[in-house]
């Protein structure tokens, strides 16, 4: 029985890394209404699913997310993963009142410390304003020791790894989990599931901008809801294999 689903808010994306694993853009699409996502949530939350976690793109330039997130207070867990560029103003006092559960905040290039610094600070803004927080830092191969810096920093601000999931790149210049595992300064640490080999969880399943599901995020193996139902995602997944991401696994290294 699925506990916990992420939805692709949209495609739309001000920061467009060229890594993203589903290639969003500032002028991507959005293809959800705030309806759309309520009533497919609600249907979820009452078929035992505990938590939902929404992303994108960049979920905070879905303009239906505040409303979306004021109307599930109280259905279920909610998240949102965000690269944090927009985290401010006007923006941040709509998120305080919309009340999530939790902000995951991304970082996605270790190796400039503006952006570091600027995640550490937003994380201490958001505990002011009583909002649980954490960060996701990205891990590449080839930045593993910008990666451990960062990791240091956060740790120096406060920041643990209980605050911390250290995510792998994939499909290029992805670290072994021993590499992922030595920047937790020895001590237990948050990654994916399937950090030592692809797996899919029958727990949990991924819902795309474009309405498709799968078993992660980033599987090229996904299928078309038949419909905006609990139900619909059971049949879509029925069956669905899990394409293996790329990247590099431990026995390569």
């Amino acid at each position: 029985m699925l506990e916990r689903i992420s939805i692709e808010l949209t495609n739309q994306c001000n920061k467009a890394c060229w890594f993203c694993y589903n290639t969003s853009r500032p002028h991507g699409p959005t293809s959800w209404t705030v309806e759309e996502v309520n009533r497919l949530v609600r249907d979820c939350a009452a078929n035992g699913v505990r938590a939902v976690s929404f992303g994108g793109g960049e979920p905070l330039q879905f303009p239906g997310l505040f409303d979306l997130l004021a109307l599930l207070d109280g259905v279920l867990f909610r998240s949102i993963t965000t690269n944090g560029q927009l985290l401010n103003g006007e923006l941040l006092e709509r998120l305080r009142a919309a009340r999530p559960d939790k902000v995951h905040i991304s970082i996605h290039f270790p190796n400039h410390t503006t952006e570091v610094d600027r995640v550490v600070a937003q994380v201490h803004t958001l505990a002011r304003l009583r909002i649980k927080s954490g960060v996701n830092l990205l891990v590449a191969r080839s930045k593993l020791a910008a990666a451990r810096i960062a990791a240091e920093s956060l740790h120096a601000a406060g920041i643990g790894n209980d605050r911390i999931v250290y995510l792998p790149m994939r499909g290029q210049d992805t670290p072994t989990p021993s590499e992922v595992a030595a920047l937790s300064l020895g001590q237990p640490f948050q990654s994916m599931s399937c950090l030592s080999g692809c797996a899919r969880s029958p727990r949990f399943a991924s819902i795309s901008w474009d309405h498709k599901v799968a078993w992660c995020s980033y599987t090229q193996s996904r299928r078309a809801l038949p419909d905006l139902t609990y139900l619909g995602i059971c049949r879509a997944l029925f069956g669905l294999p899990l394409t293996f991401c790329g990247g590099t696994t431990e026995a390569a290294a």
